[in-house]
């Protein structure tokens, strides 16, 4: 059994070559993260879209939220509390 005697640790070189190592796996990791980060953001857009053209952007009848001051010619919904 061998209790710490002799040996020694990884050299200066093997240190570095690992620092390497692992600030180039960061960046391919980094580069993957933004990647797939603008697809979601790209693939949210598209959603956004094909919704606003579906609802007709706010043109129809019942579309979008109603106000909680006045809907058209009654009070609204606060208005049941004055």
């Amino acid at each position: 059994m061998c209790f710490g005697g002799g040996g020694g640790g990884p050299t200066a070189a093997e240190k570095q070559a690992s620092v390497d190592t692992q600030l180039e796996a960061d960046a391919v990791k980094q580069e993957s993260i933004g990647d797939k980060a603008e697809e979601k953001r790209d693939d949210i857009v598209d959603a956004l879209d094909s919704r606003g053209k579906k609802a007709g952007r706010g043109g129809g009848k019942g579309s979008g939220r109603r106000s909680l001051y006045s809907s058209g010619s009654a009070a609204g919904y606060l208005g049941r509390f004055d």
